[in-house]
């Protein structure tokens, strides 16, 4: 038994912990739990806890159902929400088949394998994302919601629901060991963003998925309803889920060079590059739901145009300021990536297509220095902007005919993908809606 194990089975017994939850999740990033009691750990270690793997979302086929999950210790936690009467605490999963081999579909073995990539050609990779969500009155899931609040960008609403929300929230993480850098009310009625601090990209994707539910729970202890939609609400800003990136090697960020513009190194500038030129084709992953597409052309900043850019908020790829002399703070912020995407499997395309501009040295064209919302249609074209996908469908052909993505995804994980996301297009289109019936039922 190693350290970790010996630490964490240690705690249990310390902290009078009654329930272990095991996590782990699904191909579209539902998260799936499981609790163990505390004498069945050791066991879960060494052993793993078996279960169906067909009856979880593209995880395996019903002929290769036998799946375990084997706890992570490093990622072990006290759940914070839990109190003292059933102190409970949580550790994240790698999925495996029965012989011991990493399972295919598993969205965290995913991540690991691209994240094992970077590492042969001597990079670590690091995230830092801005989680954008809107908060709701009770009664939301009945199709009419209502913000908590009428609140606009970084307004202060002394006592407002959103206040207090943040607040308790960040106090949550923090107890989980997840540092928050910025917390503050976001552009729509009830929209809110917390931003956690940088970490690296496996540990920031069991961050992301550990976030969303501490957000849910402080949501059913207040009362209200909070939600990661991409557009909940017309006419007002959809959620992003912002991602500043950065590739180091060793202790050196190798998105630095002081003697190139914005001190922005040739790998870099080669990293952006290939997420430009693969922007189509993972734009799926990274807006994996109908109403993705409707942030994505809904204005209020959303990149709809793959471009790049210094300081530049309209653009997909942005290279943002930072302090004089701070090169280790050199980084890239994606824009393109929605608050409901998998972030294990969001960040292994992102990472993909970065390695894969570096590897084949892609050219990075000409940065946006223009608005690029406010150009025409023919200004975009005469400066060859590309858009992104305008809808889930034209986002499946463009994943569909992608080596990329099926190659770092998997076959398996690739093809449920496509599948899964056709099935929800078609449930989308056979649908009557209110508007057409409020704009043509009475014309025709």
């Amino acid at each position: 038994m190693d350290k970790q194990q010996d630490f964490v089975l240690r705690t249990i017994e310390e902290r009078g912990v009654k329930f272990v939850r095991l996590w782990f999740t699904d191909v579209v990033g539902t998260l799936k739990s499981v609790a163990i009691a505390p004498a069945e750990v050791e066991g879960a270690f060494s052993e793993g806890i078996g279960f169906d793997g067909s009856a979880i979302e593209g995880l395996t086929r019903v002929q290769e159902s036998d799946l375990l999950a084997h706890p992570d210790p490093a990622t072990f936690q006290l759940l914070p929400w839990r109190g003292d009467v059933d102190p409970t605490a949580r550790m994240f999963c790698d999925l495996t088949t029965p012989d011991g081999q990493p399972a295919v579909a598993d969205p965290r073995n995913v991540l690991k394998r691209t994240l094992s990539k970077a590492a042969d050609a001597g990079f670590t990779f690091y995230t830092h994302p801005e989680i954008e969500f809107y908060l709701f009155k009770p009664g939301a899931r009945d199709g009419n919601p209502v913000p908590v609040d009428s609140a606009g960008y970084f307004d202060n609403v002394p006592g407002g629901t959103a206040h207090d929300f943040r607040r308790r929230a960040v106090r949550m993480l923090e107890d989980l060991g997840i540092s928050v850098e910025y917390s503050h009310h976001e552009g729509g009625p009830g929209q809110n963003e917390i931003d956690l601090r940088y970490a690296d990209g496996l540990t920031m994707a069991d961050n992301l998925m550990t976030f969303r539910t501490v957000v849910k729970e402080v949501a059913i202890e207040q009362g209200v309803h909070a939600t990661f939609m991409p557009k909940p609400l017309a006419g007002e800003p959809g959620s992003g889920m912002h991602t500043h990136m950065s590739l180091f090697e060793g202790d050196t960020n190798a998105f630095y060079d002081a003697s190139q513009p914005h001190q922005l190194s040739t790998i870099g500038r080669r990293f952006i590059a290939g997420l430009l030129r693969h922007s189509e084709e993972i734009s799926l992953v990274l807006n994996q739901f109908v109403n993705s597409y409707k942030r994505l052309w809904g204005g209020d900043e959303a990149p709809s145009y793959i471009t790049w850019g210094h300081r530049n908020r309209s653009a997909l790829v942005r290279v943002p300021m930072y302090k004089p002399g701070k090169g280790q703070s050199a980084r890239i912020e994606h824009r393109g990536i929605d608050s409901a995407a998998n972030p294990y499997l969001a960040y292994a395309l992102m990472l993909a297509a970065g390695l894969k501009g570096i590897e084949e040295e892609y050219d990075l064209p000409d940065e946006a220095e223009d608005n690029v919302w406010a150009l025409s249609d023919a200004e975009r074209r005469a400066l060859g902007y590309r858009s992104l996908p305008s809808s889930l469908d034209q986002a499946i052909d463009r994943m569909e005919e992608s080596e990329l993505v099926a190659e770092t995804l998997g076959e398996q994980v690739f093809r449920y993908v496509l599948a899964n996301k056709r099935r929800e297009f078609e449930q989308y289109r056979s649908q009557v809606t209110q508007l057409e019936l409020q704009t043509t039922l009475d014309i025709v």
